[in-house]
Protein backbone atom coordinates (compact mmCIF):
# COMPACT_ATOMS: atom_id res chain seq x y z
CA UNK A 1 0.00 0.00 0.00
CA UNK A 2 1.54 3.37 -1.02
CA UNK A 3 2.41 5.88 1.68
CA UNK A 4 0.33 9.09 1.57
CA UNK A 5 2.08 12.33 0.70
CA UNK A 6 2.59 14.94 3.39
CA UNK A 7 -0.56 17.01 3.75
CA UNK A 8 -2.78 14.40 2.09
CA UNK A 9 -6.49 14.57 3.04
CA UNK A 10 -7.16 12.30 6.02
CA UNK A 11 -10.06 9.89 6.55
CA UNK A 12 -11.00 8.75 10.05
CA UNK A 13 -12.31 5.17 9.95
CA UNK A 14 -14.16 3.67 12.93
CA UNK A 15 -13.90 -0.13 13.06
CA UNK A 16 -16.66 -1.77 15.13
CA UNK A 17 -15.56 -5.42 15.08
CA UNK A 18 -12.50 -7.48 14.25
CA UNK A 19 -14.24 -8.98 11.22
CA UNK A 20 -15.51 -5.72 9.73
CA UNK A 21 -12.32 -4.23 8.31
CA UNK A 22 -11.89 -1.54 5.65
CA UNK A 23 -10.52 -4.18 3.25
CA UNK A 24 -10.13 -3.13 -0.39
CA UNK A 25 -11.30 0.43 0.25
CA UNK A 26 -8.16 0.99 2.31
CA UNK A 27 -5.91 -0.05 -0.56
CA UNK A 28 -7.91 1.91 -3.11
CA UNK A 29 -7.98 5.12 -1.09
CA UNK A 30 -4.25 4.88 -0.52
CA UNK A 31 -3.84 4.60 -4.31
CA UNK A 32 -6.06 7.69 -4.61
CA UNK A 33 -3.70 9.69 -2.41
CA UNK A 34 -5.66 9.72 0.85
CA UNK A 35 -4.31 9.10 4.35
CA UNK A 36 -6.44 6.60 6.28
CA UNK A 37 -6.45 6.38 10.08
CA UNK A 38 -8.28 3.30 11.39
CA UNK A 39 -9.53 3.43 14.97
CA UNK A 40 -10.17 -0.05 16.39
CA UNK A 41 -12.99 1.08 18.67
CA UNK A 42 -14.02 -2.52 19.39
CA UNK A 43 -10.53 -3.10 20.82
CA UNK A 44 -10.50 -0.06 23.09
CA UNK A 45 -9.10 2.64 20.80
CA UNK A 46 -10.56 6.05 21.63
CA UNK A 47 -12.43 7.80 18.82
CA UNK A 48 -10.66 11.16 18.38
CA UNK A 49 -12.03 14.58 17.57
CA UNK A 50 -12.70 15.30 13.90
CA UNK A 51 -10.35 18.27 13.78
CA UNK A 52 -7.66 17.57 11.20
CA UNK A 53 -9.81 15.00 9.38
CA UNK A 54 -11.48 15.54 6.02
CA UNK A 55 -13.92 12.59 6.07
CA UNK A 56 -15.46 10.01 8.41
CA UNK A 57 -16.15 6.36 7.56
CA UNK A 58 -18.15 4.03 9.83
CA UNK A 59 -17.71 0.29 9.32
CA UNK A 60 -19.98 -2.67 10.05
CA UNK A 61 -20.34 -5.03 13.00
CA UNK A 62 -22.91 -7.38 14.48
CA UNK A 63 -24.54 -4.74 16.66
CA UNK A 64 -27.50 -2.42 16.78
CA UNK A 65 -26.53 1.27 16.72
CA UNK A 66 -27.69 1.80 20.31
CA UNK A 67 -26.37 -1.40 21.95
CA UNK A 68 -24.21 0.58 24.34
CA UNK A 69 -24.08 -2.26 26.88
CA UNK A 70 -22.32 -4.48 24.33
CA UNK A 71 -20.31 -1.72 22.68
CA UNK A 72 -19.46 1.11 25.12
CA UNK A 73 -17.84 3.19 22.36
CA UNK A 74 -21.13 3.65 20.49
CA UNK A 75 -22.18 6.88 22.27
CA UNK A 76 -18.91 8.49 21.15
CA UNK A 77 -19.36 7.11 17.62
CA UNK A 78 -22.85 8.59 17.47
CA UNK A 79 -21.46 11.90 18.73
CA UNK A 80 -18.82 12.21 16.00
CA UNK A 81 -21.41 11.13 13.43
CA UNK A 82 -23.66 14.03 14.47
CA UNK A 83 -20.69 16.38 14.32
CA UNK A 84 -19.79 15.22 10.81
CA UNK A 85 -23.37 15.65 9.62
CA UNK A 86 -23.63 19.12 11.12
CA UNK A 87 -20.31 20.17 9.61
CA UNK A 88 -21.07 18.76 6.16
CA UNK A 89 -17.97 16.57 6.37
CA UNK A 90 -17.88 13.74 3.80
CA UNK A 91 -19.31 10.70 5.56
CA UNK A 92 -19.79 7.08 4.50
CA UNK A 93 -21.54 4.47 6.66
CA UNK A 94 -21.36 0.78 5.76
CA UNK A 95 -23.87 -1.75 7.16
CA UNK A 96 -23.86 -0.97 10.91
CA UNK A 97 -22.33 2.38 9.99
CA UNK A 98 -25.27 3.16 7.74
CA UNK A 99 -27.72 2.01 10.40
CA UNK A 100 -25.99 4.26 12.93
CA UNK A 101 -26.39 7.20 10.57
CA UNK A 102 -30.10 6.43 10.23
CA UNK A 103 -30.47 6.19 14.01
CA UNK A 104 -28.64 9.47 14.66
CA UNK A 105 -30.58 11.37 11.99
CA UNK A 106 -34.04 10.28 13.14
CA UNK A 107 -34.70 7.10 11.15
CA UNK A 108 -35.46 3.65 12.53
CA UNK A 109 -33.45 0.42 12.66
CA UNK A 110 -34.88 -2.97 13.66
CA UNK A 111 -32.99 -6.08 14.75
CA UNK A 112 -33.54 -9.29 12.78
CA UNK A 113 -36.13 -7.63 10.59
CA UNK A 114 -37.33 -9.33 7.42
CA UNK A 115 -35.43 -11.99 5.53
CA UNK A 116 -31.63 -12.09 5.81
CA UNK A 117 -29.30 -11.34 2.90
CA UNK A 118 -25.92 -12.95 2.28
CA UNK A 119 -23.43 -12.90 -0.55
CA UNK A 120 -23.61 -11.07 -3.86
CA UNK A 121 -27.07 -9.52 -4.03
CA UNK A 122 -28.90 -7.65 -6.77
CA UNK A 123 -29.73 -4.05 -5.89
CA UNK A 124 -31.72 -1.43 -7.77
CA UNK A 125 -30.66 2.19 -8.13
CA UNK A 126 -33.73 4.33 -7.61
CA UNK A 127 -34.72 7.31 -9.81
CA UNK A 128 -33.81 9.73 -7.00
CA UNK A 129 -30.19 8.58 -7.36
CA UNK A 130 -29.93 9.62 -11.00
CA UNK A 131 -27.79 12.69 -10.27
CA UNK A 132 -26.23 11.50 -7.01
CA UNK A 133 -22.47 12.04 -6.86
CA UNK A 134 -21.74 8.46 -5.73
CA UNK A 135 -24.69 6.38 -6.94
CA UNK A 136 -25.61 8.22 -10.13
CA UNK A 137 -22.94 6.51 -12.31
CA UNK A 138 -23.95 3.01 -11.17
CA UNK A 139 -26.19 1.00 -13.50
CA UNK A 140 -29.86 0.67 -12.61
CA UNK A 141 -29.22 -2.91 -11.48
CA UNK A 142 -25.96 -3.77 -9.73
CA UNK A 143 -24.46 -6.37 -7.41
CA UNK A 144 -23.03 -5.86 -3.92
CA UNK A 145 -22.02 -8.10 -1.03
CA UNK A 146 -24.63 -8.36 1.74
CA UNK A 147 -24.25 -9.91 5.18
CA UNK A 148 -27.18 -8.76 7.32
CA UNK A 149 -30.15 -9.73 9.45
CA UNK A 150 -30.97 -6.24 10.80
CA UNK A 151 -32.58 -3.53 8.68
CA UNK A 152 -33.15 0.19 8.37
CA UNK A 153 -36.94 0.32 8.39
CA UNK A 154 -37.58 4.07 8.23
CA UNK A 155 -35.56 6.78 6.50
CA UNK A 156 -34.49 9.86 8.46
CA UNK A 157 -36.39 13.06 7.62
CA UNK A 158 -35.08 14.74 4.45
CA UNK A 159 -33.01 11.67 3.47
CA UNK A 160 -32.76 10.88 -0.24
CA UNK A 161 -33.52 7.20 -0.88
CA UNK A 162 -30.96 5.84 -3.35
CA UNK A 163 -31.13 2.03 -3.62
CA UNK A 164 -33.21 -1.00 -2.67
CA UNK A 165 -33.26 -4.81 -2.90
CA UNK A 166 -36.00 -7.42 -2.93
CA UNK A 167 -35.54 -8.34 0.73
CA UNK A 168 -34.45 -4.98 2.12
CA UNK A 169 -36.10 -1.86 0.67
CA UNK A 170 -33.75 0.70 2.25
CA UNK A 171 -30.31 -0.24 0.95
CA UNK A 172 -28.82 3.25 0.62
CA UNK A 173 -29.65 6.87 1.30
CA UNK A 174 -28.01 10.29 1.36
CA UNK A 175 -28.20 13.01 4.00
CA UNK A 176 -27.44 16.50 2.72
CA UNK A 177 -24.83 16.66 -0.01
CA UNK A 178 -21.94 14.76 1.55
CA UNK A 179 -23.17 11.85 3.70
CA UNK A 180 -24.08 8.39 2.38
CA UNK A 181 -25.36 5.31 4.18
CA UNK A 182 -25.13 1.80 2.66
CA UNK A 183 -26.77 -1.31 4.10
CA UNK A 184 -24.45 -3.43 1.94
CA UNK A 185 -20.65 -3.90 1.84
CA UNK A 186 -18.97 -2.33 -1.21
CA UNK A 187 -15.62 -2.69 0.59
CA UNK A 188 -15.94 -6.51 0.66
CA UNK A 189 -14.88 -8.78 -2.18
CA UNK A 190 -15.60 -12.44 -2.95
CA UNK A 191 -12.49 -13.56 -1.06
CA UNK A 192 -14.09 -12.53 2.25
CA UNK A 193 -17.30 -14.45 1.52
CA UNK A 194 -15.33 -17.70 1.45
CA UNK A 195 -14.40 -17.17 5.12
CA UNK A 196 -17.96 -16.80 6.42
CA UNK A 197 -19.46 -19.27 8.90
CA UNK A 198 -20.94 -22.05 6.76
CA UNK A 199 -23.14 -23.37 9.55
CA UNK A 200 -24.65 -19.95 10.18
CA UNK A 201 -25.36 -19.47 6.47
CA UNK A 202 -27.09 -22.86 6.31
CA UNK A 203 -29.21 -22.03 9.35
CA UNK A 204 -30.40 -18.89 7.55
CA UNK A 205 -31.44 -20.95 4.51
CA UNK A 206 -28.43 -20.33 2.29
CA UNK A 207 -26.23 -22.84 0.45
CA UNK A 208 -22.67 -21.80 1.44
CA UNK A 209 -21.14 -23.15 -1.77
CA UNK A 210 -23.72 -21.33 -3.86
CA UNK A 211 -23.03 -18.09 -1.96
CA UNK A 212 -19.32 -18.34 -2.83
CA UNK A 213 -19.95 -19.27 -6.48
CA UNK A 214 -22.26 -16.33 -7.04
CA UNK A 215 -19.88 -13.89 -5.35
CA UNK A 216 -16.94 -15.07 -7.47
CA UNK A 217 -19.05 -14.92 -10.65
CA UNK A 218 -20.15 -11.34 -9.93
CA UNK A 219 -16.66 -10.05 -9.11
CA UNK A 220 -15.42 -9.21 -12.65
CA UNK A 221 -18.28 -6.73 -13.07
CA UNK A 222 -18.86 -5.56 -9.50
CA UNK A 223 -15.25 -4.93 -8.45
CA UNK A 224 -14.59 -2.24 -11.10
CA UNK A 225 -17.90 -0.59 -10.19
CA UNK A 226 -16.93 -0.39 -6.52
CA UNK A 227 -13.42 0.72 -7.40
CA UNK A 228 -14.95 3.66 -9.27
CA UNK A 229 -17.37 4.28 -6.39
CA UNK A 230 -14.45 4.45 -3.94
CA UNK A 231 -12.60 6.84 -6.23
CA UNK A 232 -15.63 9.11 -6.49
CA UNK A 233 -15.74 9.32 -2.69
CA UNK A 234 -12.00 10.03 -2.64
CA UNK A 235 -12.48 12.84 -5.15
CA UNK A 236 -15.22 14.34 -2.96
CA UNK A 237 -12.93 14.17 0.06
CA UNK A 238 -10.16 15.94 -1.86
CA UNK A 239 -12.52 18.64 -3.08
CA UNK A 240 -13.94 19.15 0.41
CA UNK A 241 -10.44 19.31 1.90
CA UNK A 242 -9.36 21.92 -0.65
CA UNK A 243 -12.40 24.08 0.10
CA UNK A 244 -11.86 23.82 3.87
CA UNK A 245 -8.21 24.77 3.53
Amino acid sequence: MPEPEAGAPRILVVQNSAGSALRRFGEWWAEDGLAVDIVRAFDGDAIPDLGGYHALVLLGGGLMPDEDDRAPWLPREREVTREALQAGLPLLGLCLGGQLMAHVAGGKVQAKHGLPENGSTELTRLPEAENDALFGPLPRSFQAIEHRVDSITELPPDAVWLASSERCPIQAFRLGNAAWACQFHPEVGADRVQAWDREELAEQGFDPDDIVRKAVAAEPVSEPQWRAFAQRFADLVKSSAAIRQ
